[in-house]
């Protein structure tokens, strides 16, 4: 883990130093966005319900009667406090803690914060500085009310039409582009509202939705439905077009061509992917051993290799199949084409130069041990990051109860009245 201690001896004040987040976010959306802001430096200030907390505590547990991987690895950097909203002193204290805070982050269904009384209108009231940050399933419209889930986002984002093989059904992205994806958009615009903030005084309405941000990310496929237009996209590999962007297996999406290509010893991760640039053909053929290549009519030229480019990549994957993908990333890189092994999950837990820049981080926790997790992929030279462990369900309960100013009842007549 990074250190908190500059070279001069003094501690080194994070980016997000004396910037407190009231998270009431749950699962992988809402909760992928505030650990980052607690990374950053964040007071992250969890609520939680009495007595389960937040559900993914308890999905895919591979300890019994211990927090899930799936919550450590969204919740670290993190203090957490039970609250039962409903309740008049939970209703109290819940007004506490907006007026403590700087930013509130929710990933509810629509409209379950205003059923409870606390609308932006409300809320704003209670304190003018606060931004107001929601990541729903969809924006204002037709979709506005339904429930979305990271299959539902990448579907009606454009993500899974755009995903597969021609001949295949809509695929799903390993990557959690709706969830985490929406998390990273929204720690964006928080960010924004903090420094709009800085010039007016007043915190704002933020908001994301999940097909937004998909969206987003599919913006290199938009770009080709225009494309479309005039003809069919020549750096695909599909032989028909219609009138809409069909899948292309592992073309590259950009207007080099691009394709998977099979090493030694033969496992299923065991394939490079490599990208051929005009300028990168004749090194590599005499790379391969195909030296006559570069001048052969039908593979000199960008032009004349795109209509046959599963010939083309074909005899680079004879080649590629004699070696390792690490050793072929050694020698591609030698001659400067664009390449990278396709790193399985075991390959990216083990790889030592993610684990030496805090990008796989072993993290203690009080009941489960050591666990590993995904570090911080924004990286600030005077600001580094410390990982620390998520919280136990309502570890912090009294002592974030002092820190706002609470005078009512005490932390275990709370919790023995079902408020904590």
């Amino acid at each position: 883990m990074s250190g908190t201690t500059s070279t001069n001896g003094q501690p080194v004040r994070k980016a997000l130093d004396g910037i407190k987040v009231l998270d009431m976010t749950h699962v992988q959306a809402g909760p992928s966005c505030t650990q980052i802001l607690g990374w950053l430096g964040a007071d992250v200030i969890k609520v939680e319900l009495p007595g389960r907390g937040d559900i993914t505590r308890g999905q895919l547990r591979d300890i019994p009667d211990v927090d899930s991987l799936y919550f450590t690895m969204l919740n670290c950097n993190k203090r957490s406090i039970t609250l039962n909203t409903k309740t008049p002193d939970g209703k109290a204290i819940f007004e506490k803690l907006i007026q403590h805070c700087d930013v509130l982050v929710e990933n509810f269904g629509p409209g379950v914060l205003d059923r409870q009384g606390f609308t932006w209108e409300r809320i704003r009231q209670l304190n003018p500085r606060i931004s107001y940050a929601s990541i729903k399933g969809f924006g204002p419209g037709e979709f506005e009310d339904f429930k979305a889930y990271e299959t539902v986002a990448q579907a009606m984002g454009g993500g899974m039409s755009t995903t597969g093989w021609p001949d295949g059904p809509p695929t799903s992205s390993g990557p959690q582009i709706g969830d985490s994806g929406s998390g990273i958009h929204m720690v964006a615009a928080i960010l924004a509202a903090l420094y709009q903030r800085t010039h007016t005084g007043r915190g704002q309405r933020v908001s994301v939705a999940m097909q937004d941000a998909v969206l987003n990310l599919v913006r290199v496929k938009l770009r080709d439905q225009q494309r479309l237009a005039h003809g069919p996209l020549l750096e695909y590999p599909n032989e028909t077009f219609s009138d809409y962007v069909p899948r292309s297996g592992n073309a590259s999406g950009g207007g080099q061509p691009g394709s998977a290509l099979r090493c030694a010893p033969g496992g299923a991760n065991d394939y490079v992917y490599v990208i051929i640039q005009p300028q990168v053909w004749a090194p590599l053929a005499k790379l391969i051993g195909r030296p006559e290549l570069v001048e052969d009519p039908a593979f000199a030229t960008p032009e004349a290799r795109l209509p046959h480019l599963d010939e083309v990549f074909g005899v680079v994957e004879a080649w590629t199949q004699g070696l390792t993908k690490f050793e072929v990333l050694e020698k591609l890189n030698s001659i400067d084409v664009p390449c990278g092994p396709i790193l399985s999950t075991k390959d990216l837990i083990e790889d030592k130069s993610l684990r030496a820049r805090n990008m796989i981080a072993d993290v203690p926790h009080p009941e489960r041990g050591t666990f590993k997790t995904v570090g911080c992929p924004l990286v600030l030279s005077d600001t580094p990051v410390e990982i620390t462990t998520s919280p136990l369900l309502g570890e912090h309960n009294e002592e974030i109860l002092n820190e706002i100013g609470w005078d009512g009842k005490g932390a275990k007549e709370l919790q023995a009245a079902g408020v904590l």
